[in-house]
């Protein structure tokens, strides 16, 4: 499904009966976006899926290769093993349009059902959340949580979908053209939290505390019928709207004029806090707030596919790359040691020499000295740092004074190619928290973020 920009992309329009790759006969027309379609379709055997359809022809040449990425990133993170997430069976090509088939959900998407009165909010508000566990311990973030995103398999069984702009950890918000200038933003508004809303800041990321607020807003509307912020249905809303989320300023006492709302009222709190860094952090403290359900429900298996992972990590720590230009490359930490040196250093591809080197694309979102990596020997233990040592000298070279610089013929003052810490340019995050110089002791399941670089720490 990889996007080859010599074969033309012809427009497509499958009816009623059409059979695809001569496999998935056409049921109905589901739904269309601005980028897709999306098709009931009937397997040979007689199973029912859906099936998304890329409109690869609508797209202008230049923004192919990047929304041919995203539709890829949609079919791998549906790959992901859970009964919380729709689940990616197959892809093909039609015409020079990538397509993938995917789980079917006959209960369509929850608007209707909570309108109608037919859920448990607390057991629905648990399987999203349990879905966002699932994609957080994976490395992603769906980035764009609102009702229509949540599918129904039964009314008491919720799965997570429409994957296509997930954005792994703390990826920035937007892309970045000419001069910095802010690109597409993603994201639907009325979910967005703040740091969301203002796309110009230069060290804005994606974190797991993003879906979390979306939850919060979603969860919301679900269970009132309205916005937390307010209404949102013209510009003048807009700003009075983004104005009150900035402000964390939401209408607590609609949610308290709902039956059984006040037992809401203590982890929507915790999720609509302005500030990501005072927000609840991750998708299990989240869990340990959620109103216990109404009835009793046959457990659907909770244990995140994570864990199938090795998280012995006395013995060595082993980095798999889970995005990035490297994905599903492995870096054996102790086969990279020398005999002396028990540090490895990661950055950007290019002029600096690192252990481990990672590759950007398009936009430059790694230093060339990133981070680095220690072994306490003493205390058996792995230690990230944001940052590393390097010359005082602006050009990173450390010369004698009786030699020109060869890159700007100045000499360099005494002391001036003396070795200092310095920190990367955008952050290195560790799951939602971000690594300092003092450093951070990994575990196994933690997922490091470089750039646009995930990687999770196992055991080797």
């Amino acid at each position: 499904m990889e996007y080859n920009p010599t074969v033309s992309a012809v427009n497509v329009t499958f009816g009623v009966g059409d059979t695809i790759d001569g496999r998935w006969t056409v049921v109905s027309l589901l739904g269309e976006g601005t980028f897709g379609r999306v098709f009931r379709v009937v397997d040979t055997d007689g199973a029912t899926y859906a099936l998304k359809l890329l409109k690869l022809w609508e797209i202008p040449l230049k923004d192919r290769q990047n929304l041919q990425r995203r539709f890829e990133r949609e079919y791998e993170t549906g790959l992901i093993e859970s009964p919380y997430l729709v689940h990616s069976r197959a892809k093909g090509e039609v015409q020079g349009n990538s397509y993938f088939v995917m789980d079917y959900c006959p209960g369509g998407d929850v608007r209707r059902a909570a309108m109608a009165g037919r859920l448990d909010m607390a057991l629905l508000g648990r399987h999203i959340m349990l879905g966002l566990r699932e994609l957080h311990a994976n490395g992603k973030v769906h980035r764009d949580l609102k009702p229509e995103n949540v599918l129904l398999v039964n009314d008491n069984h919720a799965v997570l979908t429409d994957f296509g702009i997930s954005g792994d950890q703390n990826n920035r918000l937007t892309s970045r053209g000419v001069n910095g200038v802010p690109g597409q933003r993603f994201g639907t508004v009325a979910y967005m939290p703040p740091e969301q809303l203002n796309p110009t800041r230069d060290n804005a990321t994606v974190l797991p505390t993003t879906d979390i607020f979306s939850f919060g807003v979603m969860m919301y509307r679900l269970i009132t019928g309205e916005l937390p912020f307010g209404p949102l249905s013209s510009p003048t809303d807009m700003v009075n709207y983004t104005t009150n989320c900035r402000q964390g300023r939401w209408n607590r006492r609609r949610l308290l004029d709902i039956e059984r709302g006040y037992e809401w009222l203590p982890v929507l709190e915790a999720c609509l806090v302005p500030d990501f860094r005072r927000r609840l952090q991750s998708a299990d403290a989240v869990l340990a707030l959620l109103p216990r359900p109404l009835n009793y429900v046959p457990p659907i298996p909770e244990v995140p596919s994570t864990a199938r992972f090795n998280t012995d990590i006395s013995k060595g720590v082993m980095l798999r790359v889970m995005h990035g230009e490297q994905q599903g490359t492995v870096y054996n930490l102790p086969q990279m040691f020398t005999n002396r040196v028990r540090i490895i250093t990661i950055g950007r591809e290019g002029d600096v020499w690192n252990h481990i080197s990672l590759t950007e694309h398009d936009t430059n979102f790694i230093s060339r000295r990133h981070c680095t990596i220690e072994f306490d020997a003493v205390g058996g233990k792995w230690m990230i740092r944001d940052g590393q040592f390097r010359s005082r000298c602006p050009h990173g070279l450390k010369l004698p004074a009786i030699f020109p610089c060869k890159l700007c013929g100045a000499y360099c003052e005494p002391g001036q190619g003396d070795m200092e810490w310095s920190s990367s340019l955008n952050g290195t995050y560790v799951n939602s928290r971000e690594v300092g110089r003092e450093g951070y002791v990994l575990s196994a399941g933690d997922i490091i973020t470089i750039g646009e670089v995930k990687m999770r720490v196992e055991g080797v």
